[in-house]
């Protein structure tokens, strides 16, 4: 058996920042009733060419294989988190393949939601620990803005496009991915899922060319389970590896928004200060949210050799998930 260490990131944003002020010109909004509620002031929204999900979720990885210090050839699995692959066929993961010239890899798309890429890691964690690949790349990528009601106050304000990637490599150190914890409930659909019909683009965002269904969302019911099932999954991490709140150094959520990331930080015994924040610069970038949040952390040098880091997501499924990790380098 090996350990599945982390030993790059890397992540990508889209050009175009929406301010608060330009959603106010279509829907009845403001700046200072949208940070008040989320925190968000702005996100980027995916407008140009070249700025795919597969050409997102590619130059992530391109990022975080330079980090590494990984070729191509090296890899042997890429796992793409994503609900907004590019075409329903070919999967985003084999885009990125294509992209990368990663010729000697499998790649596959997983579709939990905001909650892609933990189960994109797991998942990768589980091939890498089992022998049954050396080095792998674990994606989570969205351009959600091409899944929105833009007439929609409730969703089209918190949502961004984004990608992140990690490089995994199997390695026998006593250190990488500690323990992952995946949940869903299917009972629970119905507070966030998509319905067909979806047409209308707002002026400021010409170029968007929206895909045939469009994000509903429960947002009260929604926020109750989050909070909740993020709180629960995160106490049953810290238990089986027999840590304390004061043990994490670092913790990154998934960047829901900031009520919500609030909300649980008050239900642990984590410091709020410990909380790594962004949904201020990119809202809800869905699966993207945690690896660019990560990256971001990373080169910023606050993540150090041999801390214990704690990522925790949730999103539509409904899924959500805790990874404990010691970071490798």
């Amino acid at each position: 058996m090996f350990n599945a260490c982390i030993i790059g990131t890397g992540s990508a944003l889209p050009e175009k920042a929406l301010l608060n002020s330009e959603i106010g010109e279509f829907v009845d909004t403001s700046d200072e009733w949208i940070v008040r509620r989320t925190g968000i002031k702005e996100r980027r929204i995916s407008l140009k060419e070249g700025e795919g999900t597969a050409d997102l979720a590619a130059l992530a990885s391109q990022k975080a294989m330079e980090m590494a210090d990984v070729s191509p050839e090296e890899l042997d699995l890429i796992v793409v988190g994503t609900v907004t692959a590019d075409r329903l066929v070919p999967s985003a993961g084999c885009m990125v393949q294509q992209i990368l010239g990663a010729q000697n890899a499998a790649a596959f798309d997983i579709s939990a939601g905001c909650s892609g890429f933990l189960y994109a890691l797991t998942t990768v964690k589980n091939a890498t620990c089992s022998g049954a690949c050396k080095t792998a790349l674990a994606i989570g990528v969205d351009r959600i803005s091409t899944i929105l009601n833009w007439k929609d106050r409730g969703t089209c304000i918190l949502l961004g496009d984004g990608a992140g990637a990690v490089v995994v490599k199997a390695s026998e150190k006593e250190t990488g991915i500690l323990s992952s914890h995946l949940k869903s409930d299917g009972r629970l659909w119905e507070l966030l899922y998509s319905k067909e019909g979806n047409s209308y683009v707002p002026e400021c965002l010409e170029g968007l060319k929206p895909k045939s269904s469009y994000l509903v969302m429960d947002g009260n019911r929604l926020f109750k389970k989050a909070v909740n099932s993020l709180t629960d999954i995160a106490n049953q991490a810290l238990k089986q590896n027999n840590l304390s709140g004061e043990d994490i150094s670092i913790l990154v959520p998934h960047q829901a928004n900031m009520r919500i990331i609030q909300a649980t930080a008050q239900s642990l015994d984590i410091p709020f200060e410990k909380f790594y924040i962004n949904v201020d610069r990119y809202g809800n970038t869905s699966s993207a949210s945690i690896p660019l949040a990560l990256d971001e952390a990373n080169r910023k040098g606050l993540i150090k050799k041999g801390d214990y880091v704690m990522l925790i997501t949730f999103g539509a499924g409904l899924t959500w998930g805790s990874t404990v990790l010691r970071w490798c380098f």
